[in-house]
């Protein structure tokens, strides 16, 4: 009997390294450390993680955000590119889509023939950018889509008591999560890889799921060809009312959206 010992030690011994070896996909368990690699914010707390991805977002010089919002009682989805001088790309809502461009204070907006309603001049403008005038009350809802300040500060705050959640992946990188009032305040994913950039946030009260990536990827922005846009001066002419135009961006200082500012 006592031959077959060490053939039983050997045994136990290759099914414990399996075990481990498929343990360690999951980064858990036999030893591994989940960190190693990492920058070290899943070792941090949940309130100094939060703080690190805000200020990693701040000095950040571009984004691309994406994903659904609800503010002001309606829902979309946005896929815009963003810097501090401007940004481009796509509001989405249930009634219209509209394609935004700023450069510097500039505002150009692109949207169907049907949301400018019975003007004379709708049928002209459906395939148009339309240079919005900063004396306009569109001008401001427009403008919050595009101002990465004021989109970043209105997206990234949690509300209630913060905890430290999972290691997770958004994509391909590998984050921790960080959620307030157990996942009711929201849940913000930050990257455990490089820069702790903040890649995903979930917003409290079910208001989007929004992901955020290309940190810091230049992009140029440009104003539309002459020929693509049209200019009315001071005023736009008039759109088809309050119903065709989307919900105010969440608002800088605004936190969670939960209950988004009004314009």
């Amino acid at each position: 009997m006592t031959a077959y010992f060490p053939a039983a030690r050997l045994r136990r011994a290759a099914f414990i390294g399996v075990l481990c070896a498929g343990l360690a996909v999951t980064g858990t368990g036999c030893g591994d450390d989940p960190d190693e690699g990492t920058n070290g914010v899943g070792k941090l707390s949940a309130e100094k993680i939060e703080a690190k991805a805000k200020a990693a977002a701040t000095e950040a010089d571009s984004v691309h955000l994406s994903g659904t919002l609800v503010s002001g009682g309606k829902a979309f989805t946005v896929d815009m590119r963003l810097k501090s001088d401007g940004g481009s790309g796509e509001v989405k809502s249930k009634e219209d889509t509209f394609q935004l461009l700023r450069v510097g204070e500039q505002l150009y907006l692109k949207a169907s023939a049907a949301f400018w309603g019975q003007t004379d001049s709708a049928g002209k403008l459906g395939d148009k950018y339309v240079k919005v005038p900063e004396g306009d009350p569109s001008y401001k809802q427009f403008r919050g889509f595009t101002d990465m300040d004021v989109l970043l500060d209105g997206l990234l705050g949690l509300e209630g008591k913060l905890a430290k959640g999972s290691y997770t992946k958004v994509g391909h990188t590998r984050a921790v999560q960080v959620t307030a009032d157990e996942g009711k305040g929201g849940k913000l994913s930050v990257s455990l890889e490089g820069t702790p950039y903040p890649l995903l946030m979930e917003r409290a009260g079910g208001a989007g799921r929004v992901e955020l990536a290309e940190w810091g990827k230049p992009f140029q922005l440009d104003p539309p060809a002459q020929d693509q846009t049209v200019d009315y001066g001071s005023q736009l002419p008039t759109t088809k009312g309050e119903g065709g135009e989307p919900a105010p961006a969440p608002s800088k200082g605004s936190g969670q959206g939960a209950n988004p500012t009004k314009p």
